[in-house]
């Protein structure tokens, strides 16, 4: 009586590893950019939440704006990459930046954003 045999080829079984170790080290690499980002919006949310914050300078939200980044450890947004321009109804603050980290040898990933928060006299965002 002949039994079939079941699995997989050790070929099968090194070609399914490369795959997902391929996976996983995108994702090691991918991952902290965008954790980094949820800190940038997560520090923005809390700019616009302060109380009275439509009515400060400029240089007054980027500085609050700065404290909450270096306690969320957000090094990718310089100042530079910050924009306070005033609207009808308060300001609005964007943050535009650019992430380029190394991947294989000669090969860069770029991961682009670009957030909107408005910052209301009625406070909030």
């Amino acid at each position: 009586m002949q039994t079939k045999q079941r699995g997989i080829t050790l070929i099968g079984f090194i070609i399914v590893m490369a795959v997902v170790g391929f996976f996983a080290y995108l994702a090691m690499r991918l991952v902290p950019v965008y954790v980094e980002y949820y800190n940038v919006v997560s520090a923005m949310k809390g700019v616009a939440a302060e109380p009275g914050v439509a009515n400060m300078e400029p240089n007054r939200v980027r500085d609050l704006l700065d404290r909450r980044f270096n306690i969320g450890y957000v090094e990718s947004v310089k100042r530079e990459h910050i924009k306070i321009t005033r609207d009808s109804s308060g300001y609005r603050l964007n943050v535009k930046y650019e992430v380029r980290g190394p991947l294989f040898y000669n090969l860069d990933f770029v991961a682009s954003f670009d957030r909107t928060v408005d910052l209301t006299r009625g406070g909030g965002g």
